[in-house]
């Protein structure tokens, strides 16, 4: 099927620089494809967004923003300075297109971000931290950006393919008291028409 190429291309890269080429090649036809594929992720994580994060909140960060089609509902709604990291240049060109950003970085989810303690009123990643992709551990810099009370809304993986560090990360969070859950979603098929096989729930945890 043509819509996968580009999810099986980045899913099948060995390391940093292979993901940053697969996400380059792909950049101009990626919404396009994940639209294609009734990429679900993008609604579920907006409306989950709206209802725990207050319109009035920034700045926000869109760790692994692609070309912003996640971010695009928040600025239609009122939602103002969003910044975006991405690994890809190709798709911060994409992103930098649609002028919804205040910034636009390019950064690896998984190192040291360049951004202060504390400085993020609410965060979103929305099929980023996944296998393959960033690393469990790239929670840790997103909650040493955050303020105190942030939301970090993130979608993750719930099939029988996740990989176990990624769930396990979250409740590791939790114990240490580095965050404290406030929302999870019902499991859903995240792309039924491409890869029916994976489901998705998005969360929300607040930033102690």
């Amino acid at each position: 099927m043509e819509t996968r190429t580009g999810v099986s291309k980045s899913y099948r890269a060995k390391s940093v620089e292979e993901q940053q080429d697969a996400y380059d090649s792909w950049a101009t036809q990626y919404e396009a494809d994940l639209c294609a594929m009734g990429y679900r992720i993008l609604g579920m994580i907006a409306a989950t967004f709206i209802r725990h994060v207050p319109p009035e909140t920034s700045p926000i960060l869109d760790a692994g923003c692609g070309g912003g089609i996640q971010s695009e509902p928040l600025k239609m709604l009122g939602y103002e300075e969003i910044v975006g990291i991405d690994l890809s240049d190709g798709m911060l060109e994409v992103a930098r297109s649609k002028n919804i950003y205040s910034e636009l970085h390019q950064a690896t989810l998984g190192e040291t971000l360049d951004f202060p303690d504390n400085y993020f009123g609410a965060i979103i990643s929305a099929g980023t931290i996944t296998p393959k992709h960033a690393p469990p551990h790239s929670f840790d810099e997103l909650i040493r950006v955050a303020k105190t009370g942030a939301p970090i809304v993130f979608s993750m993986r719930d099939d029988a393919l996740q990989e176990p560090e990624y769930p396990a990360i979250i409740s590791k969070l939790e114990i240490e008291e580095k965050w404290e859950f406030a929302f999870k979603s019902s499991s859903f098929h995240s792309m039924p028409y491409g890869e029916p096989e994976i489901t998705h729930r998005i969360h929300v945890y607040k930033v102690r």
